[in-house]
């Protein structure tokens, strides 16, 4: 029997730092695909997993030998299947957000923003606002009409009013700034994602599978104001919860 006193002493500093990181990661790797249909796709690959290990057990050959071809390709299955949230977390790996940085929106910004969310959904109309943080949004502002203006309740109203002819896209908003509006966004390929939901919010929730983006969707059919971040979904918040949520992560 191992000696937990012996086993103590023999542990490194650098053992401790290899065992830091390595929990580091995986409790980001976690994060990252919870509540995504990354968890349940390695749902099933477990099932699969501990299938393939049950007919050993049971000498059941033919299937442990289909399971067994399948299971040697498992790095090239995991690429294929998970291309999208590799590219995602790999995204993220490279701006401050990964490692908990900080991204600036000026309490009185976000006080507008809220505001306007509520006004908007007070009336049932729709509405997609886009916070940018770390990764660059311009191929999206490209396609959209420039503003540069502050970041104002009476002007995010306007945007969205059904007569606005720039109405139908996204505003983006990025360090205090309106950049632009009348965006359009890649809808998501989730297969998951439920069927009642419209082109507003598959569109915030394609742009945050890709991007590390926090997006504001009100929806014109029953005036519910929903949250999206890093793929999921948050509908039906008050404007307390929008509030304390927009200050907490850009603050």
């Amino acid at each position: 029997m191992i000696d937990l006193a012996d086993l103590m002493a023999s542990l490194r500093i650098q053992d401790a730092i290899d065992i830091l990181i390595i929990a580091f990661v995986v409790y980001k790797i976690i994060d990252l695909i919870r509540g995504t249909r990354a968890a349940q796709m390695l749902v099933g690959l477990a099932v699969v997993f501990a299938i393939f290990l049950s007919s050993q057990t049971l000498e059941l050959y033919t299937l442990n030998w289909v399971l067994d071809n399948f299971l040697s390709s498992i790095l090239l299955v995991i690429v294929v299947i998970f291309q999208d949230d590799i590219r995602r977390a790999l995204t993220q790996v490279g701006t401050r957000s990964f490692f908990g940085g900080e991204h600036h929106l000026l309490q009185e910004d976000v006080e507008e923003i809220v505001r306007a969310a509520a006004a908007l959904a007070s009336k049932r109309t729709g509405a997609l606002i886009v916070l940018q943080r770390e990764v660059g949004l311009n191929q999206y502002m490209e396609v959209g009409v420039r503003l540069d203006a502050r970041v104002s309740r009476e002007l995010i109203i306007s945007i969205f009013q059904p007569t606005s002819p720039i109405h139908d896209g996204a505003l983006i908003v990025h360090t205090g700034r309106m950049i632009a509006a009348g965006c359009f966004l890649t809808l998501t390929t989730n297969p998951f994602v439920s069927k009642t939901l419209g082109s507003r919010h598959r569109a915030a929730l394609g742009l945050t599978e890709e991007t590390d983006a926090l997006v504001v969707v009100v929806s014109e059919e029953d005036g519910i104001i929903s949250l999206v971040r890093e793929g999921r979904i948050t509908r039906g918040i008050d404007t307390a919860t929008l509030r304390n949520t927009l200050q907490k992560v850009m603050g």
